[in-house]
């Protein structure tokens, strides 16, 4: 009797561990332009569009997806780093890479408003900028450890969300005009990699080198594994996308995008060996994950 409730004991968490996460409706491959080639994407919060860096150009491309039309948001070097798109889809915030005639490289932050085309500076060449992030349609950075905002609608901005970035290998985090080494796990011998904030500013994911992706709490308490996941991003505040991705040290030879709740209890894999999938972009409104692949073309799965 004992054996028979611990393998129903048994079943019961590996049914929790591979439990639905999404219901896949489908996954469409993108018409893109002839020679495009894409690296990777952003989908637009209305799931409109996609912000593509182009493995044949420099710079950023929006992609309208109902038309098929593209056209360059900037050719700015640099750019296709972390760049952003504003909650109403109107603005494109990215970094541009500079070299001075010290031959030090120096990174400034600019927008770009996708339909009057005006270029506004957030933050001037320099040699300490932080972590960068767009929510409600403000633009925060952490330049020197301080913090600068930037409302890019009539509303002012709100400083009072933190900003994560990464300094040499540690986990940062800048909060009450303060920006303060976090590290979860521990610092000694560690190097975190793509720190999140998730939207409603409660919890943070992020990846630790040889050990894979964690969740935790804003304070750094209450952490969860949740396996291989690489290049996470928050779906919405319960769910993490992210990549599971092979290499032979030259090339990537397999990758699959994985769903997993904040919490670690459930996992799921959201594509087939049919693709080689990478560096998703979720938009939770309209139920899209946008991934690219190695050979330049992009995707997107639709889900429910």
């Amino acid at each position: 009797m004992k054996r028979i409730l611990f393998s129903a004991m048994l079943l019961s968490c590996s049914m929790i561990g591979l439990a639905q996460i999404f219901d896949v409706t489908s996954i469409q491959k993108v018409n893109l332009p002839e020679g495009a080639a894409v690296y990777k994407t952003i989908i637009s919060p209305k799931g409109d569009f996609l912000l593509i860096s182009d493995l044949n150009k420099e710079g950023l491309q929006k992609l309208d997806l109902k038309t098929g039309e593209m056209q360059t948001v900037t050719t700015a070097q640099g750019s296709n780093f972390d760049a952003q798109i504003s909650q109403d889809g109107k603005t494109v915030v990215f970094r541009e890479t500079q070299i001075g005639k010290d031959n030090l490289r120096r990174v400034g932050l600019k927008s770009i408003n996708l339909e009057t085309g005006n270029v506004n500076t957030i933050v001037k060449p320099t040699r300490n900028l932080q972590g960068v992030e767009v929510s409600n349609n403000t633009v925060y950075a952490v330049d020197k450890g301080k913090l600068k905002t930037k409302a890019l609608t009539k509303v002012k901005a709100k400083a009072e969300r933190p900003i994560l970035s990464v300094k040499y290998g540690q986990l940062m985090i800048t909060r009450n005009g303060k920006t303060e080494i976090l590290s979860p796990n521990g610092q000694a011998g560690a190097s975190y990699l793509w720190p999140s904030l998730s939207p409603d500013g409660t919890k943070i994911v992020y990846y630790l080198a040889t050990q894979g992706a964690y969740t935790c709490d804003v304070d750094g308490k209450n952490i969860k594994h949740l396996g291989s996941i690489r290049a996470p991003k928050w779906y919405d505040n319960n769910i993490v996308i992210g990549m599971n991705d092979q290499d032979n040290g030259f090339v990537v030879t397999s990758s699959e995008l994985v769903a997993a709740t904040a919490d670690g209890t459930k996992k799921q894999v959201l594509t087939t060996d049919e693709h080689i999938a990478l560096y998703p972009s979720a938009s939770a409104s309209s139920k899209k994950i946008s991934f690219s692949t190695p050979n330049g073309e992009t995707y997107i799965i639709n889900v429910k």
